[in-house]
């Protein structure tokens, strides 16, 4: 295992991408970890990551430095490697001139282990404002660029390594090479990281936790929750019971499929509960999209914990709560952790029923989970479902929420997936949805004036939603689009495309 400590970096996830791909597992954790509970983790290396910090400053993010004591390989990234230079009785400042973006490694000790392999050239991506002015005693330096003297530096016999630029992103192109140098060649890591070896760990722990405890799920019908039920299913039986809350914001036709899969297919116990009436009366004349998100998210608390009250003996909630979730948590800086969309899971729902959390995905990412979703026998269709928000249409029907608005969204939405997937574009998209907008604009259908509504359409391309561009999508194929929504959609005249990526848009409208 290999334990990542976040300095606050915007890569920090791409590091552990990048861990894993080796088929080395690894975790993140905050600089505030303490040493006994790093050496709980008995890690075979520590990577300490970048940060937007300057350890000049007074309060910048530290760790522990007895890690640099405990025999373990470490390997500082950026301000990893100004952190470590410092902690060991080295000095940082500000460099004369910074560097950011593409640089070359001018000069390369190719005996370190870090970069045997490496070719010409040696391009990396540096995002540095300070540099090392001195190494630390036992020290040398490994690598070199025009701007920065010490581009690398190692202390071989005490297995410290550092480097000022970013071996982890796409622009330093042998940087894979350099991290699986760290993994294979100094820490000694075995490839046994897979998602065989993950569910027999999870069925595992699950059982462990939850006992003979009966454990409830709130399920949504997305690959998340429906992998963690399956997870669940294997490891407990008919301990688990999901339900299942209809809320009347669903894609067309959503329920009934969900219904089928786990009856027919999964043999999982799930408790169907039709909310749509309440959630509709309680969003009425509501169009502020924070005020609807957590209308939603009250009454699907309400509806939830009233379902299971019914059932007896439960102690244990369980969540399909992703890694990212719980990296967006943390803070660098040892504080508050920052706040996660509105609706992400069930807010206080543990503590009002006073029941403990089970999450078997909270390591994992969204593509580890189609891979597990996989490996337990799902059906693609389930697997590469594209992501949905738990309010649902709930933020995409802009503004005020009424039947008839949700009715021509659906019928918009059920259009644009029936196009997306018949043209083979389905899988390569994160995600492709409409978004019904508040405004009317006139039109002409059959030598008349209509005044409806406009139809947005959104796909975008991602690998984890961190970050998303609009999808390219043929010209054809969005004017095939746009002809059979205005054809076949009453109450729409008009559709447009969103060409804005994110940032500094965000995936969603709402």
């Amino acid at each position: 295992m290999i334990l990542i400590i976040d300095f606050g970096s915007q890569y920090n996830q791409l590091i552990a991408r990048r861990v894993r791909e080796q088929q080395v597992f690894c975790r993140i954790e905050p600089p505030s970890i303490s040493l006994e509970a790093v050496r709980g983790l008995t890690p075979e290396g520590i990577i300490l990551s970048g940060g937007p910090a300057s350890v000049t400053e007074e309060k910048s993010p530290r760790c522990d430095p007895g890690i640099f004591e405990l025999g373990v390989p470490v390997l500082g990234i950026c301000y990893g490697m100004q952190f470590m230079v410092d902690a060991l009785g080295g000095r940082v400042a500000a460099a004369r001139k910074r560097e950011y973006g593409f640089a070359e490694l001018t000069r390369i000790d190719s005996a370190d282990p870090l970069f045997r392999g490496l070719k010409a050239p040696r391009t990396c991506w540096m995002s540095h404002g300070d540099s090392i002015a001195r190494l630390p005693s036992g020290f040398r330096t490994t690598a070199a660029t025009a701007n920065t003297p010490v581009a690398a530096a190692a202390d071989r016999k005490r297995r410290l390594f550092g480097v000022q630029f970013h071996p982890e992103v796409a622009h330093t192109p042998q940087g894979r090479i350099i991290l699986r140098n760290f993994l294979f060649g100094v820490c000694g890591c075995r490839r046994s990281w897979t998602m065989k070896s993950f569910i027999r760990q999870a069925v595992d722990e699950i059982r462990r936790t939850a006992g003979e405890g009966r454990v409830i799920l709130g399920l949504s019908g997305g690959v998340d929750s429906t992998v963690t039920a399956v997870l669940l299913h294997r490891a407990l039986g008919n301990r688990l019971t999901c339900i299942f809350v209809d809320n009347g914001l669903l894609r067309e036709g959503e329920a009934d499929r969900l219904k089928e899969l786990f009856a027919r297919h999964l043999h999982i116990r799930v408790r169907f509960v039709n909310a749509a009436r309440r959630f509709l009366k309680a969003l009425s004349g509501v169009s502020d999209p924070e005020r609807k998100r957590k209308i939603i998210g009250r009454v699907f608390l309400e509806v939830f914990e009233a379902e299971a009250r019914r059932i007896r003996g439960v102690e244990f909630l369980a969540q399909g709560t992703l890694y990212p979730d719980v990296i967006e948590s943390m803070s660098a800086y040892g504080g508050p952790s920052s706040v996660i969309k509105s609706h992400h899971n069930v807010g206080g729902l543990p503590r009002r029923m006073r029941l403990k959390l089970i999450e078997p995905l909270r390591h994992l990412f969204k593509d580890e989970v189609r891979r597990l979703g996989r490996e337990l026998g799902l059906p693609a269709e389930l697997i590469w479902r594209q992501p949905f928000p738990g309010p649902g249409l709930g933020i995409r029907v802009i503004g005020e929420i009424t039947a008839r608005r949700l009715q021509i969204l659906r019928a918009v939405d059920r259009i644009l997936l029936e196009e997306i997937k018949a043209a083979g574009w389905y899988r390569r998209l994160w995600q492709a949805f409409a978004v019904l907008l508040p405004v009317k604009t006139v039109g002409v259908m059959g030598d008349a004036r209509t005044y409806e509504y406009i139809a947005a359409i959104r796909a975008v391309t991602s690998r984890d939603a961190m970050t998303a561009d609009w999808a390219r999508l043929p010209q054809a194929f969005l004017a095939r689009v746009s002809n059979r929504i205005i054809n076949e959609v009453s109450g729409v005249n008009r559709v447009v495309y969103d060409i804005s990526s994110k940032p500094p848009s965000t995936i969603e409208w709402e």
